[in-house]
């Protein structure tokens, strides 16, 4: 089973419409895809409108289970937690927040403001999170990615490290762009080990963590 709760599409700054990467993902051996293209608190509706259509139309026809959903992308961290509340009722089925990835200048804070707001599933590229921001996910049940993305996977050993040390939780993403970001089952095995962790925390990480996610962002 293959699971993805980070992509992006020509929406915000990824090159394939929602739909091409759905099917592309399908082809890739994916059972379940967000889409979450970056959003802000005011053009939440004009991604969301287009992605919620997209993603029923994906799941009714193409054998797979696609979510519409938005990564909040530099939102003061003051207002994290409005934007999470706005993106569900404006049909997001998972909400992330960029998290403080050494690779740009996301606001200080923002790792904590996403970890406080009961409306965010995930923390993506987390950067240098401390052990009290892993606790304080692990206590919300808010899971942290290893991310695949080049720049962002640079902190992948310290997230891990923290994670594990905190029993927090932690999920595999392409957090792709394009085509051939796309995740296979092997490139997943390959970031879990390359962040330290062994062969024993691939059943958690790639399947028992991603499941337990879409339990509850499907309700």
């Amino acid at each position: 089973m293959l699971f993805d709760f980070h992509t992006h599409t020509f929406l915000s700054d990824g090159v394939l419409s929602p739909i091409e990467l759905i099917r592309r993902a399908v082809s890739n051996g994916y059972t379940t895809i967000a889409v979450t293209d970056h959003a802000g608190i005011n053009d939440q509706e004009r991604v969301l409108d287009i992605l919620v259509k997209e993603c029923a139309e994906a799941t009714e026809n193409m054998g797979i289970t696609a979510l519409p959903g938005v990564e909040l992308t530099h939102v003061p961290p003051h207002r994290i937690a409005e934007a999470a509340r706005r993106a569900k009722a404006n049909g997001a089925r998972i909400v992330l927040v960029h998290g403080e990835t050494i690779k740009e200048p996301v606001a200080g804070g923002t790792n904590r403001a996403a970890l406080e707001s009961p409306d965010v599933d995930i923390l993506v590229h987390p950067g240098m999170i401390t052990e009290e921001e892993a606790d304080i996910a692990r206590q919300a049940g808010i899971y942290l990615e290893l991310s695949a993305r080049a720049g962002h996977s640079l902190t992948n050993g310290h997230v891990a490290r923290v994670a594990m040390e905190a029993g927090a939780k932690l999920v595999v993403d392409s957090d792709g762009h394009a085509p051939g970001d796309l995740l296979t089952e092997e490139l997943a095995r390959q970031i879990v080990i390359g962040a330290g962790l062994s062969k024993g925390d691939f059943g958690d990480i790639l399947e028992t963590n991603p499941k337990a996610v879409l339990d509850k962002v499907m309700g």
